[in-house]
């Protein structure tokens, strides 16, 4: 019965301070809301990071040169199509040029030199038209597929295909347009120009290649086929293994996971900062609630109550209010990390995150809250009932 009256008056104290109790709030409230929201944003990065590699399947092998002295020739990609276990080749370079249609242009979009086994590769699909041809690659066509994105922006509402676009001065034909796939592996594919990897020495760039995408047949030889390209490419570029790279997507995913974890720890460790500064608030304002309740609590005890009564008092109204104040922070962070994905964000609330800032804001309740009770339990009720 007495531990409920001790509550009954935490509850009231609280209640009759209603401005300094906002106020201690507060400190918790942004520092729970911060969390919430950086740790989203973390984990929603990786979980988008994470889809686009998934997108191009569990059965690519991403080939990167990365010496400027060397590079494979388009002969070499019959000779690394017959390794075991490999289905198919596709190489692929990006270019910068503007592309336009009439007085509309864009140097925003991504053109891919490739071959004919890239859509498949890729796991790309045609709305319209065909697919670059092997008599493209051999003829150095000035052909093109384009994304939906890039459609509307060259040609609004029209239909592409067979139009004609312009790629530095010279004409392209339309002969194909993707399927909307949103982003992939940093890329907006409904923003790509896709043309044949002959055709870019027309754009002042040669057809080296130095980026394969690679399809197996079978996943589970996914580490034998890697080494045995590894071998290839050691032999044909009789370089260090430094000078390229072959990874597959669930490497490239391991290290993407690590990456965005330990951004995540490092967003959420800046944020806890304004967690302990807010616990610190909350020592402070009960300690200065002990000092104006001197005599108050100089009554209870010449009353009977114990000093213990005391001490439950006050760090049930610290953990109270920090509770409350994390609630508040949560529900805060959750809405603020939605409204940041209207401006490209992505976010995603982590339900042990949420767990977490709740049992942590009760603990600062307790951790910050415990010296300002005990100090008021340890007051001498003579003492007390003397202070003005």
């Amino acid at each position: 019965m007495r531990f409920l009256e001790t509550i009954k008056i935490a509850f009231k104290n609280i209640k009759n301070n209603k401005l300094r109790t906002t106020l201690t709030m507060l400190g918790l409230i942004i520092g729970i809301a911060s969390v919430i929201i950086l740790v989203g944003i973390g984990t929603g990065a990786s979980s988008k990071v994470q889809n686009q590699v998934q997108s191009l399947g569990t059965d690519i092998l991403t080939v990167t040169i990365n010496s400027s002295d060397e590079s494979l020739e388009y002969s070499s990609l019959e000779d690394i199509s017959k390794i075991d276990n490999v289905a198919s080749v596709a190489p692929y370079k990006t270019i910068s040029n503007t592309i336009s249609n009439g007085t509309k242009s864009t140097s925003n979009a991504s053109i891919i030199a490739t071959n004919d086994n890239y859509l498949e590769v890729t796991n790309l699909s045609l709305y319209e038209g065909r697919t670059i041809s092997i008599v493209d690659i051999e003829n150095s066509s000035k052909v093109c597929i384009i994304g939906q994105g890039l459609a509307t922006t060259l040609f609004s509402l029209a239909d592409p295909l067979n139009q004609t676009i312009k790629i530095d001065g010279d004409n392209y034909t339309v002969v194909g347009m993707l399927n909307e796939a949103g982003s992939s592996m940093g890329t907006n594919i409904d923003n790509v120009l896709i043309i044949p990897i002959t055709t870019a020495k027309y754009l002042g760039t040669d057809t080296s290649i130095n980026n394969l995408y690679l399809k197996v047949s079978d996943e589970n030889k996914i580490t034998q086929t890697t080494n045995l390209i590894k071998n290839y490419l050691g032999r044909t570029l009789e370089s260090s293994t430094d000078n390229y790279s072959v990874t597959t997507q669930d490497s490239v995913l391991d290290t993407m996971e690590e990456v965005t974890n330990t951004m995540s720890l490092l967003l959420g460790g800046i944020a806890s900062i304004s967690l302990v500064v807010g616990g610190i608030g909350v020592m402070n304002v009960m300690l200065v609630s002990v000092t104006e309740r001197t005599k108050e609590i100089g009554i209870r005890k010449s009353l009977g109550a114990k000093g213990k009564d005391i001490l439950i008092q006050f760090l049930i109204e610290s953990v109270v209010i920090c509770i409350f104040g994390g609630i508040i922070g949560i529900s805060m962070g959750i809405g603020l990390g939605n409204l940041v994905q209207n401006f490209g964000y992505s976010f995603t609330a982590s339900s042990t995150i949420i767990f977490i800032s709740f049992i942590t804001s009760a603990l600062i309740g307790i951790i910050f809250g415990i010296f300002p009770a005990y100090r008021a339990a340890k007051l001498n009720p003579i003492d007390a009932l003397h202070t003005e």
